[in-house]
């Protein structure tokens, strides 16, 4: 059962970038209904060199206070900053990879890790609780998934993006 101020997070992979975005889509229109609190989305794609790329042109859509440091954050902990292609994972999500660390053992980070890397793109969504009920029945289409509840209060990591967010804006 899901604790009321847990967070929630979820990777699909598809096999092209087109099909994670249609998910993507889905996830947008849950919250549009009132189906889902506070979260953060992103298409992850990892280009021929082995850089990983987190969406940066869907900012605008992006619901809650969060705004790209909450899946920033946790692409941080999946990935060396060598390999990230993006600068939406910096210094200033530091906060929210901590915070997201503590909810997760090596074993959760070895598991999400790997699943991006068997994708050609993924989804990724971090959210409260909430979300995770609703993405179940929305029936999303990924080929793979991956989806766990992190001992973390959302209250605290909403505290830890809005840091994040000022020290970036």
């Amino acid at each position: 059962m899901a604790k009321p101020d847990a967070v929630f997070i979820y990777i699909g992979t598809y096999p092209n970038e087109a099909a994670a975005r249609a998910d993507y889509d889905i996830v947008k229109d849950l919250h549009a209904v009132g189906a889902v609190g506070t979260y953060d989305a992103s298409v992850v794609t990892k280009d021929d060199k082995g850089k990983v790329h987190v969406n940066k042109d869907e900012t605008s859509t992006r619901h809650g206070a969060w705004g790209g440091a909450a899946v920033g954050g946790f692409i941080g902990l999946l990935f060396p900053p060598a390999i990230i292609g993006t600068a939406a994972v910096g210094a200033a999500v530091g906060g929210v990879s901590g915070h997201l660390w503590h909810g997760m053992s090596r074993a959760d980070v070895k598991e999400f890790g790997e699943l991006i890397d068997t994708g050609q793109a993924a989804l990724v969504i971090v959210g409260e609780s909430t979300l995770a009920q609703a993405v179940e029945k929305a029936g999303l289409r990924a080929e793979k998934e991956v989806a766990k509840e992190l001992d973390v209060s959302s209250k605290d990591l909403d505290t830890a993006v809005r840091e994040a967010a000022s020290e970036l804006g």
